[in-house]
């Protein structure tokens, strides 16, 4: 067995968790590997980022956060998918998240690419309701539909407006850049009340402000936060199927995900993650990193 296949996320910790699918308490999981087209780019995506989870604690010094003291955490492995119809996919995914938020977990998710984020979100509106999102990308992910396809990585949510999945007036999109085939997206997401930061509006400048404006936003209903690893700029994160130039820096990335610590967030998702574009793994480093903070940013973690 090669080492990639025995990596597990922060260390093997799932070796300390009971039976998540019968516990009653809350507890957080980590689901991974569900890329929901054919690209081979992001298939090995998961398992890069766990092979170098392994270079992470189980401490923030930062932030004073104990997640695994506070926490039980589990890497539930990969959610089966069928690689010969999406919309099976789909149902697959979305089938797994209502078993897994059921029992109270909060499921931290590795892509794949952004299409997962709309059956994930189908599984969380059905126990919250609409809930906020914030969405950390460059690009709007609110498309129509290419090539008369309805659901691919760059509608998701538009889908999941047009299902009511979302608190339109708690959704955020930060990182947007780039050229685009049209101002459609970028319309659509305004007249549905998102709040759009453009990437040059974060140019040079720390985003703590930005996210105490989120903050009182968001307030205390339930929050989703998607990250896509190409909201960075690719000169830290090249590991990307779509990549931007003038991205967000790995240290903003940071200000945005601590920033949601008093946050109700009920589950996130970090995608995009493309390891043959970069075979230093950096990119893939960078992701697990992102991932850490955001378990660390989850409600009741002990903090010191």
């Amino acid at each position: 067995m090669t080492t990639a296949q025995i990596c597990k996320i922060v260390h093997d910790i799932s070796k300390r968790c009971c039976d998540l699918w019968r516990t009653p308490s809350s507890y957080v999981s980590r689901p991974a590997g569900m890329e929901m087209t054919s690209l081979f780019r992001h298939r090995f995506g998961p398992r890069r980022i766990r092979e170098e989870s392994v270079m992470l604690r189980t401490v923030n010094p930062s932030t004073g956060a104990l997640p695994f003291q506070s926490l039980m955490v589990a890497d539930l492995g990969d959610i089966n998918i069928n690689l010969y119809n999406l919309q099976d996919s789909c149902r697959l995914i979305r089938e797994a998240y209502q078993k897994i938020v059921a029992t109270g977990c909060i499921p931290l998710t590795l892509g794949g690419d952004h299409t997962i984020t709309y059956p994930i979100l189908q599984a969380m509106a059905k126990k919250h309701g609409p809930v906020g999102l914030l969405h950390v990308d460059a690009h709007m992910d609110t498309a129509d539909k290419a090539l008369g396809e309805k659901i691919y990585h760059g509608t998701p949510f538009r889908r999941c407006v047009d299902e009511g999945l979302l608190d339109c007036k708690r959704v955020v999109q930060i990182g947007i850049r780039g050229s685009s085939m049209t101002l459609d997206p970028y319309s659509y997401s305004r007249n549905q009340g998102f709040r759009v930061v453009l990437a040059e509006d974060c140019w040079m400048k720390s985003l703590v402000p930005l996210m105490g404006e989120v903050r009182q936003q968001m307030g205390g209903r339930p929050v989703y936060i998607s990250f896509d690893i190409d909201g960075l700029d690719p000169a830290y994160a090249p590991g990307t199927g779509t990549p931007e130039i003038a991205g967000l820096t790995p240290s903003q990335a940071l200000e945005i995900i601590r920033g949601c610590q008093s946050l109700n967030v009920v589950g996130c998702d970090l995608v995009e993650v493309s390891p043959p574009y970069d075979p230093s793994g950096n990119t893939a480093l960078l992701a697990a990193n992102l991932l850490f903070e955001m378990l660390c940013a989850l409600p009741k973690v002990t903090v010191i």
